[in-house]
């Protein structure tokens, strides 16, 4: 029991002693954590935690060791991935009004209003196709990922417009991904109306990013 806890001890402190390393985003100048660094230690404690619950009495010091190692390579592996992905749609995305922001191991695009669609329209504006491209050609890539696409609207007119509005944007970005061969099961399109503002609609620039669509790409 006395080795079990010192072990627990040792691997928790690592484990929190890796997520606070931190390296310079390229791009942003700004300083952060590495992705791959925070998945190894998070698996690296939820294997652990696995292996504790599911070895026998006798055999729960190896199930925790085993556990942290399976889990921390798992962990790593796919925050390195991401990593990659990420960095690649920076590349291709660079100056093009798409924010790419990093949540965990999910990367979020978040695509304005003024280079998707025209107000009340959903079929894509044709300066759309080029980013969408650049989008398709990642995703094929790194095929490892699920899509999940959000369209989202202003408040301007009825509630049942907007969601109408924003289900058909969705849907035709979606609709563009498949035609550029990427594969369809990965790619769920979902509208949201005008349910989650990120800008003041009160205004015409607040409007103008609230109509926006949103993708987040998930490992699978």
């Amino acid at each position: 029991m006395r080795r079990l806890c010192a072990f627990l001890t040792i691997l928790f402190t690592l484990a929190f002693g890796l997520v606070s390393c931190a390296s310079v985003d390229p791009y942003t100048g700004e300083e952060k954590t590495s992705n791959t660094t925070t998945g190894a230690s998070i698996g690296a404690i939820s294997g652990a935690i696995l292996g504790a619950a599911t070895s026998s009495k006798s055999d729960r010091e190896k199930g925790i060791v085993t556990g942290a190692i399976v889990g921390g390579a798992i962990g790593a592996g796919i925050g390195h991935y991401m990593d990659q992905q990420e960095a690649a749609l920076r590349e291709r995305l660079v100056d093009s009004g798409v924010q790419v922001r990093r949540e965990g191991d999910n990367i979020r695009l978040i695509m304005p209003g003024n280079i998707t669609f025209a107000v009340n329209r959903y079929e894509i504006k044709p300066d759309f196709y080029e980013i969408l491209n650049s989008v398709s050609e990642v995703l094929i890539e790194f095929d490892q990922t699920a899509i999940r696409i959000a369209g989202h609207t202003d408040s301007t007119g009825s509630f049942d417009y907007n969601q109408t509005l924003s289900e058909q944007r969705a849907g035709s970005v979606r609709s563009y991904l498949i035609s550029r061969n990427v594969a369809a099961q990965r790619i769920k399109a979902t509208g949201y109306g005008p349910r989650y503002p990120i800008a003041d609609n009160g205004t015409e620039a607040g409007r103008q990013a609230n109509r926006r669509v949103e993708m987040e790409l998930q490992p699978l």
